[in-house]
């Protein structure tokens, strides 16, 4: 993803895709079309939930050893060969890596990306935002999450956005309960985001996650009438809003997987896997 000449992102060249040890079992979509359907539901035991927290610890890992490398004049395919490169040491599978397709181990989304940028030569400029996304897949479970970051000095703006994108990922968390419907995350996080003039993209959603990498469950980001099913304790799933500083239309580049804002205004995304307890929500997704 190179700039154009109005600074905005086009289709960058892609390196060849990153060898994965055979030792390390594969998720069952490897080397498929599309995964397989999710019959087990979303709740999980504890010794579950521990094997997802697991999964999610090298995920939460592989973020913070490619974040300590962005700076102006590194390539998002340097991101992403960092955070491989930490996931297969820590014996795990990067769940991203032939996903439907996807040709990389990581999702790396700049600036008007909204989400699922693949890693190139795109090199980071001062002011770029970047989102990094990273999925693990380790003991049969997928651990997920994402965090976005400044590159070199922001404006204030793009500061304020990432920081308030985080805040509305925790103010999601918080909403959390048995009991409530699912409706009441994204009436959090919306409501918040209108305190600014945020858009809050409606299309790309939260989802179970666990033994499936997307079991089917769907967690939106705005006050979704319609989602209607009940959290109850044991159920695992991501919170992952992504707001922007303007509108939500979105665009799909030629690749079917880069979404970029239609307007080309600023977005940023924070995720986290979480558990549902008696009382609230733990995060499974901590280094």
């Amino acid at each position: 993803m190179p700039k154009d000449a109005s600074g905005h992102l086009i289709p960058g060249r892609l390196s060849p895709n990153r060898a994965v040890p055979t030792s390390i079992a594969r998720p069952e979509y490897v080397g498929r079309a599309a995964p397989a359907a999710n019959r087990d539901g979303d709740r999980y035991s504890p010794d579950e939930i521990e094997r997802i927290r697991a999964a999610g610890r090298v995920a939460a890992g592989a973020i913070e050893a490619a974040a300590a490398a962005i700076r102006p004049g590194v390539t998002t395919d340097e991101l992403d060969r960092i955070a491989h490169e930490y996931v297969v040491a820590h014996g795990a599978y990067p769940s991203t890596l032939g996903y439907r397709g996807y040709p990389k181990s990581s999702c790396t989304s700049v600036n008007e990306v909204i989400c699922h940028g693949i890693p190139d030569d795109t090199v980071l400029a001062d002011g770029d935002l970047v989102n990094l996304d990273v999925t693990a897949y380790l003991d049969g479970m997928h651990g997920d999450l994402n965090r976005t970051f400044l590159v070199g000095e922001a404006s204030e703006e793009a500061v304020l956005l990432v920081e308030r994108t985080r805040e509305a990922l925790a103010r999601g968390i918080r909403a959390v309960a048995p009991g409530r419907q699912v409706n009441v995350i994204g009436r959090a996080i919306e409501a918040y985001a209108k305190r600014f003039g945020y858009g809050v993209v409606r299309d790309y959603t939260g989802h179970g996650v666990g033994r499936a990498f997307h079991t089917g469950l769907v967690i939106p980001h705005f006050d979704d009438p319609g989602a209607t099913t009940v959290i109850e304790p044991g159920m695992v799933f991501t919170i992952e809003p992504m707001l922007t500083l303007g509108g939500i239309e979105w665009d799909v580049w030629a690749d079917d997987w880069t979404v970029v804002t239609r307007d080309r205004s600023l977005t940023a995304q924070f995720e986290h896997t979480l558990v549902v307890t008696e009382r609230g929500a733990e995060i499974l997704t901590l280094p």
